[in-house]
């Protein structure tokens, strides 16, 4: 067995080139992204900056610690505040007069040079003691540089997932069609006295040799990719400056066997397949497309498809916002796009015919696409991928950020608007309304078991904020917002008006009864909730909004010291309709993957369909066509199996485009769907350059 496997190798070597390409490809990313993850969960030591000469530094609290109850026990969860509590006057004077203070960095934190377990007899829990390499919890950028790295850790763990669903996509449609086109070989075998179980049996074996090969390669691409991986995520912003990659072996080990599982997982429905073909009937049906969708994959690809389509009217039911998140319009299309993919056998033969092209060439395209579907399918699945993932990553952020930038100019009717940091007060001229707010949290019990810290907004001036304010209040009034009262989106546990809520201000004093004055939509996520900032301890006004007063307002504004600008231009600039280039960035490396293993597949696909055709092209010669005209019978197959596929992948992005327009409108937000016909265009044109140049070359070389 082992003889003619690595004899079948050699002799097949271009048919499993593409396979073999992709497969390696595939590790060798994985193991680039779990280096890349293992260094978001074991980010290197840094040695403390702002107290590196202070052995010991006393800082205020910056967490808010309460107790919940997890089942019959009760524990602690902290919450990360806004900033760190100043150090009490009084512990201050204390330890002043014991010890000798070898660096005052600010209210919140001093270092001292004294016994550190003394310290913190004398602290208690008034404050924090750090020693060591917890000093670097008091530098300025600790906290930065731990969001960072969390949102670094979401985009390697979609990322590698997007590889893992497109390797396997591929792999398993490349290992497919290879043994289509080899019915005759397993017709002779099966006729020269070999069972169903040595055709498998030869099948997986193949893929693992092939797997083994691959995943070392990967490997080794791998280590070589990982650091280039790092100074992008580095130069993208998207990583901090002292990011590394590299140390931990088991990125290695799940990228090496990952990739021989997905060799074996591509090729075992292949050589069940293989295994049920008789000598005669391979023989009989070497040349003809019949069966092309078993049961088997009829009942998969639709169990898929009604499972996607369940989940996404499920999430639309029960919690439409989560259709807004990346996580979701990035994971649940992969259920569509299989699902679509493994049915698209049955659509290809309809969509063919329905085509009118003139001439010999045309008709010969249409009715070789109709006959061969095999071939027209395995072409069009991987454009699916494509096509679809560029549609619902570009098509979804696209359509949030623009959901969000026309939601936040709805929702003032100021005339212009400031945005800077710490802005000075600005005086309201004779006719002018101005009301500047700034940012702060609150943290709220969610029931017994959970503490929800909440993003919110600190409001200066309640009765002109409630004037320019057009806020979509389902309940209340935002002229009752006072020091004693709060407004509240329907994400809050308790949202009825006149009830009370107990809050814990962003310096984690409290807890404070506020009462509710009104009650918000929950919009895409940016609708309160508000207080006064009498209960916004530390906040300053980050943004001015101002209607009336001429040119007067507008002097008074520029003295505030932020950036002054028409609402419509700001909210132009505030919410980009293409995201942040962090997004931006992120969905490129996703989409690359994807694009990168399309071209792959096509190319081997193509590759090989086109170079077991020779007998079909004679014929055509014999029959009087030019050259010139198989060639355009030949890339007009392909062009048309690209068609299919892009259309298949529409259908898939106007599913989720359409789930969240429908999600956007149970929230109460602006429904501003948008579909990024640029990126999908060049992702459609790139896949049928590639089929183009991978059918024209084997068949110009087959027509010489």
């Amino acid at each position: 067995m082992l003889t003619v496997v690595l004899s079948g190798l050699r002799a097949r070597w271009a048919s499993f080139l593409g396979g073999f390409v992709a497969l390696a490809l595939g590790v060798g990313l994985l193991a680039v992204m779990g280096l890349g993850l293992s260094a978001t969960f074991d980010a290197p030591e840094r040695s403390p900056q702002r107290f590196a000469s202070s052995p010991v530094v006393v800082q205020g609290q910056d967490r808010l610690t309460l107790d919940v109850r997890r089942g019959p026990e009760t524990v602690s969860v902290a919450q990360r505040l806004d900033r760190p509590q100043p150090v009490d006057n009084n512990l201050l004077r204390e330890l002043k007069a014991r010890w000798t203070l070898t660096a005052t960095g600010g209210p919140d934190a001093i270092g001292l040079d004294a016994p550190a377990a003394e310290v913190r007899a004398l602290v208690g829990d008034r404050a924090q003691v750090l020693t060591g390499d917890e000093r670097r919890r008091a530098d300025p950028g600790s906290e930065r540089d731990a969001d960072a790295l969390v949102g670094l850790n979401a985009l390697l763990g979609t990322s590698g997932g997007v590889t893992a669903f497109v390797s396997v996509f591929v792999v398993a449609s490349t290992f497919a069609f290879a043994v289509a086109l080899r019915r005759r070989e397993f017709g002779l075998l099966r006729t020269a006295g070999a069972t169903p179980g040595q055709i498998r049996r030869l099948l997986l074996a193949e893929a693992t040799a092939l797997g083994v090969l691959a995943s070392a390669a990967g490997c080794a691409l791998g280590a070589l990719g990982a650091p280039l991986l790092a100074r992008t995520l580095v130069d993208g912003g998207l990583a901090p400056e002292w990011f590394t990659v590299g140390g931990p072996a088991w990125p290695f080990h799940a990228a090496f066997w990952t990739g021989v599982t997905v060799a074996l997982a591509g090729a075992v429905a292949a050589s069940r397949r293989a295994g049920k073909v008789g000598p005669t009937a391979a023989l009989r049906e070497a040349d003809v497309d019949t069966d092309t969708l078993p049961l088997g994959r009829a009942v998969l690809g639709t169990g898929l498809l009604l499972a996607g389509l369940g989940l996404l009217a499920w999430t639309y039911a029960t919690d439409p916002s989560a259709l807004l998140k990346r996580k979701t319009y990035t994971t649940l299309p992969m259920l569509l796009i299989t699902g679509i993919a493994l049915l698209s056998p049955l659509l290809v033969r309809p969509v063919a015919r329905l085509l009118r092209l003139r001439g010999a060439v045309g008709t010969l395209v249409r009715e070789n696409s109709a006959a061969s579907v095999r071939r027209t399918a395995a072409v069009a699945a991987p454009v699916l991928v494509t096509v679809a993932l560029a549609g619902t990553l570009f098509g979804s952020a696209t359509s949030v950020t623009r959901a969000k930038g026309v939601e936040a100019r709805e929702q003032t009717s100021a005339q212009y608007v400031v945005r800077g940091t710490e802005l000075k007060p600005v005086p309201a001229p004779a006719g002018a309304v101005v009301s500047p707010t700034g940012p702060t949290s609150v943290f709220v019990r969610d029931g017994d078991a959970a503490v929800v810290k909440y993003g919110a907004r600190a409001v200066t001036d309640p009765a002109a904020f409630a004037e320019l304010a057009r806020l979509p209040v389902v309940a209340g009034d935002l002229r009752d917002l006072d020091d004693r009262s709060i407004v509240v989106n329907e994400e809050f546990e308790r949202r009825r008006v006149g009830e009370s809520v107990e809050v814990w201000r962003a310096d984690g004093t409290g807890p404070v009864r506020l009462r509710i004055a009104a009650v918000l939509a929950l919009g895409t996520g940016d609708n309160g909730p508000y207080v006064t900032r009498a209960n916004a301890p530390g906040s300053a006004p980050d943004r001015i909004d101002a209607h009336g007063g001429g040119t007067a307002t507008v002097r008074a504004l520029e003295a505030s010291g932020g950036t002054v600008a028409t609402a419509d231009a700001w909210a132009e600039a505030e919410r980009p309709s293409n995201g942040s280039p962090q997004a931006r960035l992120g969905m490129a490396l996703v989409l690359g993957i994807a694009l990168v293993y399309t071209v792959i597949g096509l190319a081997n696909t193509l590759l090989m369909a086109t170079s077991v055709r020779g007998g079909e092209l004679a014929s055509l010669r014999l029959a009087g066509a030019t050259r010139a005209q198989i060639l355009r019978v030949v890339t007009g197959e392909a062009t048309l199996a690209v068609a299919i596929g892009t259309l298949l992948g529409l259908a898939v992005t106007a599913l989720v485009l359409g789930a969240l327009g429908a999600g956007l409108a149970a929230l109460s937000a602006p429904v501003a769907l948008a579909l990024p016909w640029t990126t999908v265009g060049a992702a459609a044109g790139a896949c049928a350059a590639a089929a183009i140049a991978a059918s024209a070359l084997p068949a110009w070389r087959l027509t010489r």
